[in-house]
């Protein structure tokens, strides 16, 4: 069950920036509809957070969370590894961004769909192996694409190539849970680097099974 929610977690949380993109801070509200028996609506919002601080920087990113299982994720561009801090163990836990166990079957944008925080956004939807991933976004925050081609874990490239774009808004559903996350707030701000540094002496291992 831990890995189950280690992978919703990536799932969720994989945001992303480049060069020339926008630097600073989303704010997104998340809300989860658990589709296992034996795990309520409100255990995964204890356990992942419904306030996720995301910020990026020059193709690195960190996303602070509020559950009481994960406490934050780094991803780091030059490792191409996603760096994952759990509240029960001080091992800093890492996955593989060049690993991905799902594929996109097909995609489709559709213009204008929705408007979130005043900006007008578009619908991409991916429809995936493991069931079906929406993002709404808008080209004002944009993302180099290129500088992440490497990112193949949860079929993030697959979004980026289409997107170039900041998603302002994500729905994920799957055979576990169907997780929506939905910006509230986006501030354009200078961030410093080492808030994407892991910290000194950490120990880092693979995740299992990832």
């Amino acid at each position: 069950m831990k890995y189950l929610f280690i992978t919703l977690i990536v799932s969720a949380f994989c945001f992303t920036a480049g060069a020339q993109s926008f630097e600073g801070k989303v704010v997104y509200n998340a809300a989860y509809k658990s589709k296992i028996p034996s795990v309520t609506d409100d255990q995964f919002t204890s356990m992942l957070g419904n306030t996720l601080n995301y910020y990026i920087k020059d193709g690195n990113y960190r996303t602070d969370a509020n559950g009481t299982f994960v406490t934050w994720q780094i991803y780091v561009n030059s490792d191409n590894k996603l760096y994952n801090k759990f509240s029960n163990s001080a091992t800093i836990y890492w996955i593989d961004g060049a690993v991905n166990k799902d594929s996109v079957i097909s995609a489709q944008v559709n213009k204008n769909a929705v408007e979130i925080l005043g900006y007008k956004c578009d619908e991409l939807v991916l429809n995936c192996k493991t069931g079906v991933q929406k993002y709404y976004f808008t080209s004002k925050f944009p993302v180099d694409s290129k500088l992440f081609a490497k990112h193949l874990c949860q079929n993030w490239y697959d979004y980026l190539k289409r997107a170039n774009a900041i998603p302002l808004k994500i729905v994920i559903d799957n055979a576990q849970a169907a997780i929506t996350m939905t910006a509230t707030a986006i501030t354009p701000q200078k961030l410093d680097v080492t808030m994407f540094q892991l910290p000194a002496a950490a120990e880092t291992q693979p995740l299992p099974n990832q």
